[in-house]
């Protein structure tokens, strides 16, 4: 959904030759699933703009473009955008370890952040601003658009494009064959592992000083998108097939033009555009375009993006989700353990796609207080401190992810209870003072 600082989006550059429905299936299926060993790492981190003094104060537009345009001035290694309400985005290179990925991404923070504090800015980890409303920062055909299409569906779409921010991380799709790190089994596992995570690492209770009565009401905004915008597909033993299915019937965005505002069809599948080539036929280019206005919680990428943990508090809270996400997704031990631990959960989904369904749910709305999800999160980071050490992880990461089990998974809480433990109810700064000025 982010756009490049400083770049805008670009027009059509595939000949205009129109695409089939048997062609779409085909290019999904080749190019959504990039099997192998998994070898590669990477994370997107996004974060909330502040006030670095008053952080409840907006920031004006002006003060926003020029904190970007001295960003645009530094070297980074990881790839730096812009959110359509202007959160910023770090997405890493891909790194061979854990370690190469959390060494690039922090060096690149710390560069971020000084820029940033010369202007009197910070970056805030939470999942949704806790006062703000939402307010479009960047004005592009495509956002508008993307507005347009989510209003449709209520106020849940301007507050995901406006005020969230999460912790994406990204793991290969896996081997070819069956086993614990074949592709099947992983795609399996980002789906009834998601509702962990969630409720692990919920840190957005909060909208406008009050709370929502969700521990995670980013999470919550996803799911009131939408299935056909924000949801996957039915699991079973094909996932490209699934996905490909899934891509063509989900419903067609908007439709691009070369001058003027673009068309924001109603009702119109991908599969339906193939077939009756209404209002222009569509290309290969814009299947790819398509592809990036679907947002479900894992979303194959020729990788897996794993998009539903909230950002975390503090400078380095984004390294616990990445940590334990790769320990048991490129472990082998530790993924049999995640298996065995979120296995039962799937009864509570009741055969529904993510995130629409009960579990994912629950995962948003109690977090760990949820007795099962709880256990399951004991399982599974205590599984991932015992693989860390085998894939090179540093102490201080290990470390990180330990202190977190004490503090939150082994008590059945996670950052979001921290924020409604303010003694007015309505949470904490996130400097640690009252929610309100």
């Amino acid at each position: 959904m982010s756009e490049p600082v400083g770049t805008p989006v670009g027009g059509r550059t595939e000949p205009p030759t129109a695409v089939s429905e048997a062609e779409v299936e085909a290019l999904v299926r080749g190019i959504c699933f990039k099997t192998g060993p998994p070898r590669r790492l990477g994370v997107e981190v996004e974060w909330l703009v502040h006030e670095l003094r008053a952080p409840w104060l907006p920031v004006s537009p002006e003060r926003l473009e020029a904190a970007y345009a001295a960003l645009r001035t530094v070297p980074l290694r990881s790839a730096l955008t812009v959110e359509p309400g202007g959160q910023l985005e770090l997405s890493s290179p891909p790194a061979a370890s854990l370690t190469e990925c959390v060494g690039t991404v922090s060096a690149d923070l710390d560069t971020v952040r000084a820029v940033l504090r010369e202007d009197g800015l910070c970056l805030v980890g939470m999942g949704h601003d806790p006062w703000h409303p939402p307010r479009r920062f960047l004005r592009r055909p495509r956002y508008d658009a993307m507005e347009a299409c989510l209003d449709r569906t209520g106020p849940a779409g301007r507050a995901m494009m406006c005020t969230s921010a999460s912790v994406q991380v990204c793991v290969d799709a896996g081997y070819e064959e069956p086993g614990v790190l074949g592709h099947v089994r992983r795609w399996w596992l980002a789906h009834r592992l998601g509702p962990v995570l969630v409720a692990a690492f919920a840190n957005s209770p909060l909208a406008r000083g009050r709370p929502t009565g969700w521990r995670s009401t980013r999470q919550l905004h996803w799911a009131q998108i939408g299935p056909g915008r924000a949801g996957g597909p039915a699991l079973d033993t094909d996932p490209r097939g699934a996905w490909a299915r899934h891509v063509l019937d989900a419903p067609v965005m908007c439709v691009r033009r070369d001058g003027g505002p673009w068309d924001v069809p109603e009702g119109l599948t991908f599969r339906e555009w193939t077939r009756s080539h209404r209002p222009r036929p569509p290309t290969r280019d814009d299947l790819g375009y398509h592809l990036t206005t679907l947002f479900p919680p894992v979303r194959p990428r020729g990788h897996l993006e794993l998009r539903m943990i909230d950002a975390q508090p503090g400078d380095d809270g984004w390294q616990v989700p990445l940590a334990v996400t790769a320990a048991l997704f490129d472990d082998p031990e530790a993924s049999e353990t995640a298996y065995r631990a979120v296995k039962p959960l799937a009864e509570r989904a009741l055969g529904r796609p993510a995130p629409h369904n009960p579990l994912w749910r629950d995962a948003a709305r109690h977090g760990l207080a949820d007795p099962e999800l709880r256990e399951a999160a004991v399982m599974c980071f205590t599984a991932a401190l015992r693989a860390l050490p085998r894939l090179g992880a540093t102490t201080e990461i290990t470390d990180a992810v330990t202190a977190y089990l004490d503090r939150y998974v082994t008590r059945g809480r996670c950052p979001a209870d921290e924020l409604l433990d303010g003694p007015d109810g309505t949470g904490r700064r996130p400097h640690g003072k009252d929610a309100r000025p």
